[in-house]
């Protein structure tokens, strides 16, 4: 039949609420204020912990922030706690410097480390697989790290390749004596996919359908999946693969400009990801699926992660089959 299958049954679930993963970091032992660290504070960690502290006082109680650089991290303390709102008594989130034995101590930790990025001009094409093997072997340092440590909060990845790392963090936390549950891991890319569709949608008519009832999923890369509208009757699989490239190629028109494309993502796919997460509402973020970190509109629960439950056209199916088919050959 056309239209009945979901995103759960990419793996085989039966509904769209993956129950008894016990995410604890959700009741966070009793606090609703969260504790955040931010690891990597260069252009990206840098503008996500800037979102953070504007937005995020209703549900985070600090952040603490982490580099190799210490000079950064002293910089980034002394600015962002001298950020007040004129005549207002309620603070923002207060960043302190976290210690390297401290780093777990925490609710959310947000890994934003990236040694590796192509210079503007340096033909690279596929810029999220040139960084891959650099920060898979820090990431993985930090996921042991975090099993060690029994940390039992949330691990956020935005480096890139997002859904890459956070395979190597369930992996290489597996090494560690307490190895991390398959959803305390979760990447934030997509958000930044969304906000480009949403973008051309705005700019054209021909992909207006997209503000309504479209939607990402996939990967934040080669493996993204752009539909103009998820219901039988308005999907276009001619108009959602051409958006879908439009999404793909941005990043090379900020190129082209002479600049890095990093704080619509850092926004986008960081700092406000994040906040949707703690307030238990619906993002667009990748999550365990079957043995694949695959992205799409979720929310975390105290139960699990409650996938959108929508029946999506044969021919959208079809492209999420062949997008999920793709990364489990990443192994």
């Amino acid at each position: 039949m056309k239209g009945n299958k979901r995103i759960t049954d990419l793996q085989g679930a039966k509904n769209g609420l993956l129950a008894n993963c016990h995410i604890s970091w959700v009741q966070g032992g009793g606090r609703w204020m969260k504790r955040v660290v931010v690891a990597g504070l260069g252009d990206v960690g840098s503008t996500l912990l800037s979102g953070l502290v504007l937005l995020g006082r209703e549900v985070i109680r600090n952040i603490g922030i982490y580099d190799v650089n210490v000079n950064l991290c002293q910089r980034l303390y002394l600015e962002l706690n001298q950020i007040v709102r004129p005549f207002e008594d309620a603070p923002f989130p207060p960043v302190y410097i976290a210690e390297e034995k401290k780093l777990f101590d925490c609710d959310v930790f947000i890994f934003c480390v990236a040694k590796s990025v192509p210079a503007v001009g340096s033909g690279v094409r596929d810029v999220r697989m040139a960084q891959f093997e650099a920060n898979e072997s820090i990431i993985s340092w930090y996921a042991k790290k975090a099993a060690d440590e029994h940390f039992s909060g949330l691990f956020v990845v935005v480096s890139d390749p997002v859904e890459r790392l956070c395979k190597a963090v369930l992996k290489s936390s597996g090494k560690g004596s307490h190895p991390l549950h398959p959803y305390q891991v979760t990447g934030c890319g997509l958000g930044v996919m969304n906000a480009r569709a949403v973008f051309h949608a705005r700019q054209s008519r021909e992909f207006e359908d997209y503000l309504i009832s479209g939607r990402v999923f996939g990967a934040h890369g080669q493996e993204l999946v752009v539909a103009n509208d998820i219901t039988e009757i308005g999907y276009d699989d001619e108009r959602s693969r051409k958006l879908t490239r439009l999404v793909l190629e941005a990043n090379q028109e900020i190129r082209k400009a002479g600049f890095k494309p990093y704080i619509a993502p850092a926004l986008s796919s960081g700092a406000m990801a994040v906040l949707q997460i703690l307030k238990g509402r619906w993002s667009f973020c990748s999550n365990y699926l079957g043995g694949v970190y695959f992205g799409g509109r979720s929310r975390t629960t105290s139960m699990g992660i409650a996938w959108e439950d929508a029946p999506l056209p044969e021919a959208l199916f079809a492209r999420l089959e062949e997008s999920y088919q793709k990364m489990e050959e990443w192994g």
